[in-house]
């Protein structure tokens, strides 16, 4: 296979830059796919046991040192690494009394119940309501038990069996939501996975219209999706990474999404250059150096921003920032070695119908790329006032917004657990079934419960349990008001008062309410730490590749403005579309993670292609062809992103389907609106004022082809 010289005086390309373009090379193809073959096949078999080692206790949900998760460690020292859950079943006949009938039905489930009960345990109940309109057992399992879940669910099938008529029975408590939570994220990886994957197909083939283009970049994501699971399972077994089942799940449609964006500016690049280059091989590696700082600008700024969740107090957007961030720089590197190498070897015929042939004019649709620039350029500063005008307006929709899902809200379609929960509160005092829990020095035990017994919102308190050593108690204490309730919050920090007075006792107060409580403060604490180093880290890497201090400045506001616009706009569509009726508290942080890196990323692809425009045309016709080249491709990008985060709204989860809505919404707005009217038509009113303190315009443009790119520009392909 021949190699082509450069011409006398010509240098050959450095090192780095033919390592970036090598998957585009007549030998560098095949060097490429035959590592990611042996790549995968090496690491396939690690790719399915990530659930191996994702946690999904109590405390990869909370805030590393609240004062619940110190509990929850605590409690471990009661028996070892297992802890008592308990299942509360409910009889109840509404407005009416329960009969002997109900009574016995009660009875009777205790009796088959009771082989379950671990030993040392005692099973409560049948406790009447004081209305007497309701029955409660109470039976303590245990979560070490591997069949724990077939015990609940044996409980449930027990319950409702046989049953007098009128009498209705749910089975709730602690265990019972754990159950729910988890049939949740059994099936989600799978479930996410399938769907996204269908998604971006469907999408990639309406985009192309080409029965063969499309597998390539979706290859090319599973092939990402293979490396990151591997690579997620070994940094959380060897490297301590944070994996909870949510962040698993999301993990996948970010890397599908990114993944295929990433393939569709870069195919767009590739076809593109093949109407001016006669070797595909050439074709690639230009592509791969102009297309390629927008990608590796992109994936760093996802990625960074996502890597600023480390920073966050909570352990699940920790494990999400993290994880997340591995995702990126997978998909990557899939994206900029494998998806070329792919496109290469197989040739021109992949585009089937229709081929890009050297020589002929690129078949692009920018007809209405360019009428919506040239409307830009007649009033630029009223087209971004307008654009930015209605995001501000739909930023005043998220004031009114309810913070704070309760257990009852969390779920889309009312599960079991939640239904019990709600015969309970109607009948017990709110607390009977999920009791905070304090746990505190045995010397100290009966002056603790008198001062906890003291506490306004106290229903009872009794001892509980005591560590083999004697050294630790465990007390429970039923709140008047509903675990989840602003009310039973109020009452934990009047507990906690109450109890860490008390000298030498070292008290501790957990259980669901003291969780929720410390949840939600430590968002509130996130949101001013991570928030102004995301928005450092993204301002640093827009300097960085605009070589300009006003443009990254500006690009910085647009998309904070879009992320209040897309706030707003999703909480509307909560309220009045979905019915949720409170907002998750984790959501704004999370979501304005999100949609910064994500919302930067078209601005990204936009601005770094005007500025070459810039270099080969002048300001004002190097905006205008910046944004009529990429129209198409980042359109199409945005769409796929939003649809992929669309799949998350679909989840039975509602925390998960309101940061689906979110990013799918903030996406579109950035796609459709930031990116085609409010940045271009900013960079027009500013002219060359944008790019300060550089100029683009001066000398050899970005855009104007290397010494080494003309080289056999008319060769024939080579394979």
């Amino acid at each position: 296979m021949p190699v082509l010289s450069p011409p006398p005086g010509v240098r050959r390309p450095g090192v780095p830059r033919r390592l970036a373009t090598a998957p585009g090379g007549r030998r560098g193809k095949w060097l490429v796919l035959a590592a990611w073959l042996l790549l995968v096949l090496a690491l396939g078999p690690l790719a399915g046991k990530l659930t191996e080692v994702e946690d999904s206790s109590a405390n990869a949900f909370l805030p590393g040192g609240a004062e619940s998760a110190r509990v929850n460690t605590a409690l471990e020292k009661f028996r070892g690494a297992d802890e008592i859950i308990p299942a509360v079943a409910v009889y109840a006949r509404g407005d009416a009394a329960v009969t002997r009938a109900d009574a016995a039905k009660a009875r009777a489930d205790r009796a088959a119940f009771a082989p379950l009960v671990p030993r040392g345990e005692k099973l409560t109940g049948p406790v009447p309501s004081k209305d007497g309109k309701a029955l409660m057992l109470v039976v303590p399992l245990t979560t070490g038990d591997d069949d724990m879940t077939g015990d609940l669910e044996k409980i449930r099938s027990v319950a409702a069996a046989n049953a007098p008529p009128g009498l209705d029975v749910a089975v709730g408590g602690p265990a019972g939501s754990l159950l729910d939570s988890v049939e949740v994220f059994d099936t989600l990886d799978s479930t996410l996975m399938l769907a996204t994957g269908a998604v971006v197909t469907l999408l990639l083939l309406l985009t192309y219209r080409s029965p063969l283009l499309w597998l390539f970049p979706v290859l090319s994501v599973g092939f990402a999706a293979a490396l990151t699971q591997a690579s997620t399972y070994l940094l959380a077994k060897y490297a301590a990474l944070p994996v909870d089942p949510q962040s698993a799940g999301i993990l996948m449609v970010l890397v599908f999404g990114v993944g295929t964006d990433y393939a569709l500016l870069l195919i767009a690049r590739y076809r593109e250059e093949l109407h001016h280059h006669a070797d595909r091989h050439d074709a690639m590696r230009i592509a791969l150096r102009r297309s390629g700082p927008a990608i590796l600008a992109s994936a760093g700024t996802i990625a960074a921003g996502l890597a600023c969740l480390a920073l966050a107090d909570i352990n699940s957007s920790r494990s999400l920032g993290l994880v997340g961030a591995v995702g990126v720089v997978c998909a990557l590197l899939a994206m900029v070695t494998v998806l070329p190498a792919l496109l290469v070897a197989t040739g021109r015929w992949v585009f089937w119908p229709f081929v890009p042939r050297h020589g002929t004019a690129p078949r692009q649709a920018r007809t209405v790329w360019s009428r919506i620039g040239a409307l830009l350029a007649r009033r630029p500063r009223w087209s971004w006032l307008m654009s930015a005008g209605v995001t501000a307006v739909l930023a005043l929709s998220a004031t009114g917004a309810t913070m704070g899902l309760t257990n009852e809200e969390m779920y889309q379609d009312k599960p079991e657990s939640v239904v019990a929960q709600e015969k309970l509160s109607a009948h017990y005092p709110s607390g009977a079934s999920d009791p905070a829990t304090v746990v505190v020095r045995t010397d100290a035990r009966e002056e603790v419960r008198r001062a906890a017994s003291d506490v306004d919102g106290v229903e009872s308190v009794r001892l509980q349990d005591r560590t083999s050593d004697g050294r630790l108690t465990s007390l429970a204490v039923v709140l008047a008001d509903a675990p989840d309730s602003d009310g039973a919050k109020a009452t934990v920090d009047r507990l906690r008062d109450a109890v860490h007075a008390v000298d030498g006792a070292d008290a501790l107060v957990g259980g669901t309410t003291a969780e929720s409580l410390d949840t939600r403060r430590a968002v509130e604490s996130d949101l001013e730490t991570v928030i102004p180093v995301v928005l450092a880290v993204v301002l640093l890497i827009l300097v960085a590749l605009l070589r300009s201090l006003v443009a990254p400045l500006l690009l910085l506001a647009t998309v904070v403005l879009s992320y209040f616009g897309a706030l707003g706009a999703s909480h509307l569509i909560f309220q009045y579309l979905l019915g949720f009726p409170a907002v998750d508290n984790a959501l704004p942080l999370m979501g304005f993670v999100f949609l910064v890196a994500l919302g930067i990323d078209y601005n990204i692809f936009l601005m770094t292609r005007v500025r070459e425009e810039v270099g080969r045309r002048g300001h004002a016709a190097g905006v205008l062809a910046g944004l009529t080249s990429t129209g198409g491709v980042i359109t199409s990008a945005g769409i796929v992103l939003a649809a992929t985060f669309a799949v998350i709204a679909s989840m039975p989860l509602v925390s998960m389907a309101q940061l689906g809505v979110l990013v799918g919404f903030g996406v579109l707005l950035d796609t459709f609106l930031v990116r085609t009217v409010l940045v271009p038509s900013l960079a027009l009113d500013l002219g060359r004022r944008i790019w300060w303190p550089s100029r683009p315009g001066r000398g050899r443009g970005q855009g104007t082809p290397g010494r080494g790119e003309r080289v056999a520009r008319a060769e024939p392909e080579r394979v």
